[in-house]
């Protein structure tokens, strides 16, 4: 099978339990603390393009950092604006986001990663 990065929150019950489901599979798991590491806008416009989603679409809009920074989600904001907010605030990511070569998912819930994981 093949490597799959986990970008994780130990802290969130989801995160959590979609690494226990990857655990329980036959592959080599790299685990990301995505809040020690933040990712970069790029590498988080690549997740966004595999998911076929907006940046906003990756985004915790019920966070309290969201509100914290005055945003909404009707804010008429580019892409790359919305892209460099969620490297910035890494908190408002949703989580946890499971890669697995080209393929990635959002572990909302957990049970979404296993359509990645088939050949």
């Amino acid at each position: 099978m093949s490597d799959c990065t986990i970008y994780h929150n130990p802290r969130c019950s989801k995160s959590r339990q979609t690494l226990a489901l990857l655990q329980q599979r036959d592959l080599d798991i790299t685990t990301v603390a995505y809040l020690e590491s933040p990712l970069s806008a790029e590498e988080l416009d690549r997740f966004c393009c595999a998911l076929d989603i907006e940046p906003l679409g990756l985004m915790r809009t019920r966070e309290q950092r969201f509100t914290e920074l005055g945003l909404d989600k009707n804010d008429q904001r580019s892409r790359q604006e919305w892209l460099q907010l969620l490297a910035d605030n890494p908190i408002l990511m949703e989580r946890p986001i499971v890669v697995v070569g080209e393929k990635v998912a959002i572990g909302r819930p957990p049970e979404n990663v296993l359509n990645i994981l088939q050949d």
